[in-house]
């Protein structure tokens, strides 16, 4: 098939990868123009458009699909179809319409539960026992179109947001040759939505801080789901004042105490109901270790109240 592919993040580059193998002619890769990154500020191409270079695609970064020219130039590549996984641009009627088959993209959730921007770090924080990936036809209305593919995946007590996205990346890009192939034949059929919408909101940094009155199960799945980015975070005392560390994988543990009450050596922490175990780690400016190495240079013995 003829194809275009539209996305942006380490998230969408299996599905790339996949579609390639796959003998598919990807005339396009759509993808969010390069940033500025790191101490120096310097414009970064997206991890899409980065292995899309490498594969000697042509790529495309429009600072608005909604520009009447970006439209045009969309409109005259004659595709079959359009892929889109995370691209990061909401994309018009005369853009979805342009393929001959229309545009598909592949969700990181069960919808309509988690439609939106995070939908990942929601279904963990939420405490979810399972999520999927799903491709869906797309429409105008947000993560609203029919669903032609679905795959379950369980989320583990020891995933967090990085471990999920990598696990459902991969099993998300298995998904495309299947669904194209259908798609192509006409033998889909596509089941609307079913159930209450819920949605994903982007992530905020105001949402970051560990609130330690919670109980034990919602702190751990807060830990969890802001894993690495933002990362959630405490404030620890030190000689020199509060020091804010990031608390990157936690697990769920026996004990009580006052809320933010270190219970050992080894970084347990009591909470409202019950006490998670810091299991990993990142203090300000430093890089991110599991929390013994912490503790080996930089004391919180027990009975110390984190902030």
């Amino acid at each position: 098939m003829r194809l275009a592919f539209m996305g942006t993040p380490d998230f969408a580059v299996p599905s790339l990868a996949e579609l390639i193998a796959s003998g598919h002619e990807i005339v396009a890769v759509y993808s969010q123009p390069p940033r500025p990154k790191g101490r120096g500020q310097k414009l970064t191409p997206s991890p899409v458009h980065a292995f899309a270079e490498t594969m000697g695609l042509p790529v495309f970064t429009p600072e608005s699909m909604k520009a009447p020219d970006a439209i045009a130039a969309f409109q005259s590549l004659d595709l079959d179809a359009a892929c889109v996984v995370a691209y990061g641009q909401i994309l018009k009627a005369e853009v979805l319409d342009a393929p001959r088959l229309g545009c598909f993209n592949l969700h990181g959730s069960l919808l309509p539960r988690w439609r939106g921007a995070a939908p990942i770090q929601r279904a963990i924080m939420a405490g979810d026992a399972q999520t999927g990936v799903q491709i869906m036809q797309m429409g105008v209305g947000l993560d609203e179109g029919p669903i032609l593919l679905t795959e379950l995946m369980d989320i583990r007590a020891d995933d967090t947001a990085a471990t999920m996205s990598e696990r459902m990346s991969h099993v998300g890009a298995g998904l495309w040759p299947r669904a194209l192939a259908a798609i192509e034949r006409g033998s889909v059929t596509p089941s609307e939505q079913v159930g209450e919408p819920t949605y994903a909101k982007k992530i905020t940094p105001a949402e970051a801080r560990i609130d330690w009155t919670r109980p034990a199960a919602e702190v751990d799945v807060h830990i969890r789901g802001l894993s690495p980015f933002p990362g959630a975070w405490f404030e620890a005392p030190s000689e020199t004042g509060p020091v804010r560390v990031k608390a990157l994988l936690s697990a769920l543990t026996d004990g009580s105490g006052a809320p933010g009450e270190t219970l050992d050596d080894a970084l347990t922490v009591a909470c409202g109901d019950g006490a998670v175990r810091l299991i990993r780690v990142q203090r300000e400016g430093k890089a991110a270790q599991s929390a013994d190495e912490m503790l080996r240079g930089f004391a919180l013995p027990a009975g110390t109240v984190l902030g």
